[in-house]
């Protein structure tokens, strides 16, 4: 169970590691509290949705289960979607599109058929709390990196100084493909194993 959640948060990272549902951690990580807000609504999707499959997957028959897990998905989309817009308005409007394209999210779908649907409730709920922060804390880094070399600022916050130059670019869908990439590099240095020299002296 804990292998399942830390396998999300690190070793099999959605946006980091299978490189899978980027759109959004594209589009709209410019700002700090954006990568947190899509974070928490994927993850919640993510939990519901592999919750319910887990539970019904003795049920659905086999050859309409990925429809039935599209309705599934889009019921716990409808829902962050309705809440988002009736509490955080502003929020709501620059997340614009992304949030209802949750139903279609690689990752959810990926998790309802790959690992809920076969595995026990507990091990799913490990699986989807893990690959949902672990989706959470990487768009959410993204957003961060964007944000100060964009904007000069930090949740809204200026942190640079008055002559610091923003990098228009990093506010630009170029720059969060050059974020991420960096990111993906380091996190491949990170967890790199040493080759080991196999030549014969």
């Amino acid at each position: 169970m804990v292998k399942d959640f830390v396998n999300g948060l690190w070793g099999e990272n959605p946006i980091f590691r299978a490189v899978i549902g980027i759109c959004s951690a594209l589009a709209v990580t410019t700002a700090g509290q954006n990568g947190i807000a899509m974070g928490l609504a994927l993850t919640f999707v993510l939990t519901c949705s592999s919750i319910l499959v887990s539970i019904l997957k003795n049920i659905i028959p086999s050859k309409v289960r990925i429809p039935c897990y599209i309705i599934v998905i889009a019921t716990f989309t409808t829902i962050v979607d309705l809440f988002m817009k009736a509490y955080f308005p502003a929020l709501y409007q620059v997340m614009g599109i992304f949030i209802p394209l949750i139903v279609v999210n690689c990752i959810v779908l990926w998790r309802a058929e790959g690992f809920a649907s076969k595995m026990s409730l507990i091990r799913s709920i490990a699986d989807a709390l893990g690959m949902g922060l672990g989706y959470a804390w990487a768009i959410t880094l993204i957003s961060i990196v964007r944000e100060i070399l964009g904007s000069g600022t930090l949740f809204g916050i200026h942190i640079m100084g008055a002559n610091f130059t923003h990098w228009v670019i990093m506010l630009l869908p170029p720059g969060a493909f050059l974020v991420m990439g960096i990111l993906v590099g380091i996190m491949n240095m990170i967890t790199r194993k040493p080759v080991k020299n196999t030549h014969c002296h």
